[in-house]
Parts: C-alpha cells; sequence; structure tokens
C-alpha cells in the first residue's frame, strides 16, 4: 500500500516541509483503522495483471493504457475480475488494454467544462480536494503539472488510486506518475495556513460541508498568494440571498447542507476573502453524464429524480445543476 515515508519525502521536495512532518503521523492514524474490506482490495491489487506497453494518454479521454494486442484473453478477463472487486467506480472513464471502465460519471465531460477556463496547469503544483479516485489528478498531470495532492479519506477511493497507479506504471511513458500523491485525508488535515498551492481544485465536496463559509477559508489557505481556486458544486437559480438548505434529502443523499445560487456563492467567495470571482460554466446534470454502468451497479441520478418531472429531485427540489466558478488569492 502507500509507503508514509516516501509521500513525505515527496511533499518536502516540493517545499512543502510543514505537511511533510505532520504526514507520516496523519498516515498511521487513517491506516491503523483499516477498513473491513481492506485485506481484499489489497489482493485484488496484488493479483492484476502487470505487462508491459509503450503507450499510456492522460490527455485525452479517456484515460488509455496499453493496446489490445497487448495482453491475452486470460490476462483481460484477470483485469476485469480484479477491478470489479473494487467496484464501484464512480469516476472515470479509463480503457485499460482495450477494455473500457465505464464509471458511473462521464468526469471527462466536467474536465471539457472546466480545462479551458483555468489558469495552465504546467509546472503547477496543485492540491485536489474530494479526488475520489484520483481521475483528474491524472488528467492533471497530463497537462503538465509539477505535482498534484489528491485527498480523499474514503477507503475504496484509495484502493482505485492505488490499483490504477500499479498498472499505469507498467508502462513506457514521460509521465512523472510518481507526481501524484493520493492522500486518504480530508481537508482539515492540510496544515492551517499552509499558502502553497498554485491551483486547489474542490469539485463535487462544497455541498457536503457544513459550514460553507469555513471550506472557502481552508480552501483560500491553500493557495499561495496569485494562486487559483477552482469550486464546482451544485447550485439553484435564485438572487445573491437565496439559498437551498434541504430539510431532509436531496436527491436521495443524506449528506448535503447548503446549495446556494449562483449569485450566492460568487458574494460567499469574496467575503471568504477571495478575488476576481467568476462563473464560467452552469450545466444542469444529465443521465448521460450519471448513469449506472456495469461498473456502478447501484442507484444513480434517474433514480434520484421524479419520475413524472425531470426537473425536480424525487424530494421535490430542484433537479441537480452543477456551477464552476473561478476566484484567486491576493497577492
Amino acid at each position: 500500500m502507500m509507503d508514509p515515508a516516501e509521500a513525505s519525502a515527496l511533499l518536502a521536495s516540493a517545499g512543502l516541509d510543514a505537511w511533510a512532518e505532520q504526514l507520516p503521523a496523519q498516515l498511521s492514524r487513517r491506516l491503523d483503522r483499516p477498513h473491513g474490506d481492506q485485506a481484499r482490495w489489497q489482493r485484488a491489487i496484488e493479483q492484476l495483471p502487470s505487462r508491459a506497453t509503450d503507450y499510456l494518454r492522460l490527455d485525452r479521454s479517456p484515460i488509455q493504457l496499453g493496446h489490445d494486442a497487448d495482453i491475452d484473453t486470460a490476462d483481460r478477463a484477470a483485469l476485469h475480475e480484479h477491478l470489479q472487486a473494487l467496484h464501484p467506480w464512480r469516476k472515470g472513464p479509463f480503457r485499460l488494454y482495450g477494455m473500457d471502465l465505464d464509471t458511473e460519471w462521464r468526469s471527462d465531460w466536467k474536465w471539457e467544462r472546466v480545462q479551458p477556463y483555468i489558469a495552465p496547469l504546467k509546472g503547477r503544483r496543485i492540491l485536489d480536494v474530494g479526488c475520489g479516485n484520483g481521475y483528474y489528478a491524472w488528467r492533471m498531470l497530463g497537462e503538465g503539472a509539477e505535482l498534484v495532492v489528491g485527498i480523499d479519506p474514503t477507503a475504496l477511493f484509495h484502493a482505485q488510486f492505488l490499483a490504477l497507479r500499479k498498472l499505469f506504471h507498467c508502462a513506457q511513458s514521460s509521465y512523472r506518475l510518481e507526481r501524484v500523491l493520493h492522500l486518504p485525508l480530508g481537508i482539515e488535515d492540510v496544515p492551517g495556513g499552509i499558502a502553497a498551492f498554485d491551483t486547489t481544485f474542490s469539485m463535487g465536496v462544497f455541498y457536503h460541508r457544513r459550514s460553507p463559509i469555513d471550506h472557502l477559508l481552508e480552501l483560500r489557505d491553500t493557495l499561495r498568494p496569485g494562486g487559483e481556486l477552482v469550486l464546482e458544486t451544485l447550485v439553484i437559480e435564485g438572487r445573491e440571498d437565496q439559498v437551498l438548505l434541504p430539510p431532509g434529502r436531496y436527491a436521495k443523499m443524506r449528506n448535503v447542507w447548503f446549495i446556494p445560487s449562483v449569485a450566492a456563492l460568487e458574494l460567499w467567495l469574496r467575503r471568504a476573502g477571495l478575488q476576481n470571482v467568476r462563473t464560467v460554466d452552469v450545466t444542469r446534470t444529465t443521465p448521460q453524464e450519471q448513469r449506472k454502468s456495469d461498473w456502478m451497479r447501484f442507484e444513480s441520478l434517474s433514480d434520484f429524480l421524479d419520475p413524472a418531472d425531470s426537473s425536480l429531485t424525487i424530494e421535490g427540489h430542484p433537479a441537480p445543476c452543477r456551477a464552476v466558478l473561478l476566484a484567486n488569492r491576493p497577492n
């Protein structure tokens, strides 16, 4: 699994000494309480077929490793079996030796909405908050990022990242794969006031936070002066004083707290001390972008909407609509 000393050394080499010093203790606290399925996931990762290839592309969709001819039928069956042991797969897609890993989310669609507007990632140090299995982190490396630190406390997502990392290391490529780090931690584990990242992403996290302004302050404080925040979250229509606080579930999710209007969210970002606030995209989520697949067989968006009116969730709230906002920490 993860080598805490190696992860700490990578942070230190990037000038993140304050975090590097704390990281071994943070990881020890997490890894000393393994998930009940951890041993099963680890076996699946260890049994993945490792076959050399000269092809890895992180800068296009789907992320692609190898060709059909690089592995035989038995290896492809083993690849499918052991990756299925890490079900459900939420973020992707991936094409691995000709096998399509068709995730619940077409995360590439979101990336296409975000990537044209953000500062070029080449040479930048990036923090990806709530990074899931690392799909976006790999895309960021494909854009030339110097370092990508993804954080997500979900144990399964960490296992999926480790599986993908093992497979990607089978490829002869120019990518510096060791420059992508996936830490099973939350935003609260990032040292306060670290002010070290050129770009911080928070995509699909904000509405899960019970204190939204505090989350914006945490994100701001990860950025160096002039650094860019990329915030992607659920929004509603309305004025700057309109916010949805679901009394119970939202689209069957228990942990949704605040869904602001775009105008309200822009105001919150400015109140949190960020500047150059701009909304670059607002898109309604469709069942084509979030759906069941062979790699995510549980309920998905079509099950969360009112069957008689797809503009509403099953609870009667406005159906999911997501916005991308950018802002900068003042110099």
